[in-house]
C-alpha cells in the first residue's frame, strides 16, 4: 500500500505531505485547485513522462517522493532483484524522483538510481491510474483478447506459452523459405564470389603455422653472411690462431702441479678450469659445424617473400591469421553446399512447416477451446458486476470468432466486447452504443474482477464517475469502496455519492498570497468533512439544509460501510 507521498515544488503545489490509509480514499475541491496534479505526481513517480513544465515557476526542481509497504511475496520484489534494488520483507519501499527546470529527471528506488524504463517496470506493479482518457482501452478491439487472457491466468497462460513457443518455430521456418526463395539472383552471384575464394585459398595450400615459420627461415637466409661472419670470428678466437683452448690447457696443468699444496682453494678453482676448457671446446665444435651448414641460398629467399606475399594477400581479403583464413573456406564451403542444395533445403523446410504447422494448428484450437470457457465465465461475473452498478438489464458477451487460415503471437482468435444495455435490443460492439457513464461503470466492473488478479496494491480513479448521477453514481461508489477491500483506492471525484463512502477525505483548495498559487492537501476529519459535502451538495453557498444532507449522507454511507463489513464477516 502507499503510506505517504511527498510532493516539493510541482507546479501550484509549493509543498504537500500526505499520509495515506487503507481503504478507499477521495480528493475534492474546486475546479482548477490542483486535483489533477496529485495524480500527475503519482504519475511521475511510476514513470510517467515528465518535462520542465511540472517544475514550480522560481524553484530549480520538482520532487516527489512515495513510501510503499509491501506483502512478503508481492510481484514487484521479482521485478527489484532483476535491477539489482536490495529490499528487506521488513523494509518499506522509497521511490524518488526529480525533474529540473532543465527538463531532466533523475529517479531513485531505495537509493538506487534507475532509468525510466526500469522505473516504468516497478511502477506497473505497484499503481495503476485510471482516468476518462483510458476508456480507450476498452474501445480498442485489440485490448480486448488481452483483457481476456488475463482474466483466463494459468489456465490460458500455460496453453498460451506452449503455442507461442510452436508459433516462433514456426516464423523461423517461413523466415527461411522467404529468404531461399526470394534470393535466386543473389544466391547466384554469392555461388560465383564463394567459388572463386574457396578456389583461391585452396590453392595456396595453407598450413597452420606456416607464415611463422617462413618469417624465421627468411630471417636467416637473408642475414647469412652476417651470420657466417660472425660464427666464423667466434670459432676463430675459440679453436684458432688465438690458441684460447690451448692456453686454458697449460693453465690446468700448472695449476694440477701445485694444487696439492692448498687443496681446499686450489682443487675447485682447477675444477671450474677444466669445466670452462670442455664446455668452450664442445662450443667451438658447435660453432664450428653451424658454421659449416649456414645456407646462402637467393632463390629459396625469394621463394619465400613470394609465399609470405601470398598469405599476406590472403590476410587482408579473408582473416587476420591463416586459423581465421582456413576457418572461413570451410564456412563458405557450407554456405555453398547449401546454396547448391537449395531445392532440396526447400523442400525439407517445406516438410518441417507443414509438421510445425500441424502442431499449431492442434495447440491454437486448444487455447482457444479454452478462451471460449474462459469468455462465458468473464461475461457472466460482468454482467453480475454490472448489475451491481445499476445496469442490471444489461447484456454483456465476449463475442469469439477466429480465422483458422491466419496465425497471429495470440492465436487465431478474434474477441469483440459485446453490450445490449436495454432488453430487446441486440448485442452490439461496444464502441458503438455505449455512453460515457456506461462504460465507466464497466470499467470499473473489469477493474474489480481484475483486482485480485494483478495484485496492485494502489488503484486510481481520475474523474471516471463524469457522465453518472443519482443511483448509478450511488453504485459506483459502493462498488469502489468495496474495491478498497483488495486494494487502496483513490478517486478524485465530484460527485457526494462517492465522497460519503470514503474512509479517508482529502480537500484539495488553492490560495493566492502575494500574487502567488499555493495548492494545499488536507485531510478532512468530521466537522470539516460535513462542511466539504455541503459545498458539493449546495454549491457556492453552504445551507443549513446542504449541512443536514451531508450529515444523513455520510451516516447512512457509514451503516452500509457496517452492513457490508458484517456479511463479508
Amino acid at each position: 500500500m502507499l503510506i505517504e507521498c511527498s510532493i516539493r515544488n510541482l507546479a501550484i503545489i509549493e509543498e504537500a505531505n500526505i499520509q495515506f490509509l487503507n481503504g478507499f480514499h477521495v480528493f475534492t475541491g474546486e475546479t482548477g485547485a490542483g486535483k489533477s496534479m496529485i495524480i500527475d505526481a503519482l504519475s511521475l513517480i511510476i514513470g510517467g513522462r515528465g518535462s520542465s513544465e511540472f517544475v514550480r515557476h522560481g524553484s530549480q526542481k520538482a520532487e516527489i517522493e512515495c513510501l510503499f509497504h509491501l506483502e512478503k511475496d508481492h510481484p514487484v520484489i521479482n521485478v527489484l532483484i532483476k535491477f539489482g534494488i536490495e529490499i528487506d520483507e521488513t523494509e518499506n519501499l522509497i521511490i524518488r524522483r526529480e525533474i529540473t527546470t532543465q527538463g531532466k529527471s533523475t529517479s531513485r528506488v531505495n537509493g538506487v538510481l534507475v532509468n525510466l524504463s526500469m522505473l516504468r517496470e516497478i511502477g506497473e506493479c505497484l499503481i495503476n491510474i485510471h482516468g476518462q482518457h483510458e476508456h480507450q482501452s476498452l474501445l480498442n478491439v485489440d485490448q480486448h483478447l488481452l483483457w481476456l487472457d488475463l482474466f483466463g491466468d494459468e489456465k490460458i497462460k500455460n496453453l498460451k506459452t506452449k503455442y507461442q513457443s510452436i508459433y516462433k518455430r514456426y516464423t523461423m521456418v517461413q523466415t527461411d523459405l522467404r529468404q531461399l526463395e526470394e534470393s535466386d539472383k543473389q544466391l547466384l552471384q554469392m555461388k560465383d564470389l564463394y567459388s572463386f575464394q574457396i578456389d583461391e585459398i585452396e590453392k595456396a595450400q595453407l598450413k597452420m603455422g606456416e607464415d611463422e615459420f617462413l618469417t624465421v627461415e627468411k630471417h636467416k637466409l637473408a642475414n647469412a653472411e652476417k651470420m657466417y661472419d660472425g660464427i666464423n670470428k667466434a670459432y676463430q678466437l675459440l679453436f684458432g690462431t688465438e690458441q684460447t683452448l690451448d692456453s686454458i690447457g697449460k693453465a690446468v696443468s700448472n695449476i694440477e702441479h701445485i694444487s696439492h699444496y692448498d687443496q681446499k682453494v686450489l682443487q675447485p678453482l682447477l675444477e671450474q678450469i677444466q669445466s670452462a676448457y670442455y664446455q668452450i671446446e664442445d662450443s667451438s665444435f658447435g660453432l664450428r659445424e653451424y658454421r659449416e651448414n649456414i645456407e646462402f641460398n637467393p632463390s629459396r629467399l625469394d621463394e619465400i617473400e613470394q609465399r609470405l606475399a601470398l598469405i599476406a594477400s590472403l590476410k587482408r581479403k579473408y582473416g587476420e591469421n591463416l586459423e581465421e583464413i582456413l576457418n572461413y573456406v570451410e564456412k563458405i564451403k557450407s554456405d555453398l553446399e547449401q546454396m547448391e542444395n537449395k531445392d532440396v533445403k526447400i523442400q525439407e523446410l517445406e516438410e518441417e512447416k507443414e509438421i510445425i504447422l500441424n502442431e499449431l494448428r492442434k495447440s491454437a484450437k486448444q487455447l482457444s477451446d479454452k478462451r471460449r470457457k474462459i469468455s462465458n465465465q468473464l461475461s457472466k461475473k460482468i454482467e453480475l458486476e454490472l448489475c451491481d452498478l445499476q445496469m442490471e438489464k444489461t447484456k454483456f458477451d465476449v463475442h469469439m470468432s477466429n480465422d483458422m487460415s491466419h496465425f497471429t503471437k495470440e492465436g487465431w482468435d478474434h474477441i469483440e466486447f459485446m453490450i445490449s444495455p436495454n432488453p430487446g435490443e441486440p448485442l452490439r460492439p461496444l464502441h458503438k452504443i455505449a455512453s460515457g457513464g456506461e462504460m465507466s461503470r464497466i470499467m470499473l466492473a473489469l477493474k474489480t474482477i481484475f483486482s485480485k488478479m494483478d495484485r496492485i496494491p494502489v488503484l486510481i480513479f481520475d474523474e471516471v464517475d463524469t457522465g453518472v448521477s443519482g443511483r448509478a453514481a450511488q453504485a459506483i461508489a459502493e462498488k469502489m469502496s468495496m474495491l478498497s477491500k483488495e486494494c487502496q483506492v483513490f478517486s478524485i471525484t465530484h460527485l457526494p455519492q462517492v465522497a460519503c463512502m470514503a474512509d479517508a477525505h482529502y480537500l484539495i483548495r488553492k490560495s493566492i498570497e502575494n500574487d502567488r498559487t499555493f495548492t494545499h492537501v488536507s485531510h478532512l476529519h468530521e466537522e470539516h468533512r460535513i462542511n466539504e459535502m455541503a459545498r458539493m451538495l449546495g454549491g457556492v453557498e453552504v445551507t443549513k439544509t446542504t449541512e443536514h444532507h451531508a450529515k444523513e449522507m455520510l451516516v447512512m454511507a457509514d451503516k452500509k460501510k457496517e452492513q457490508r463489513n458484517h456479511l463479508q464477516l
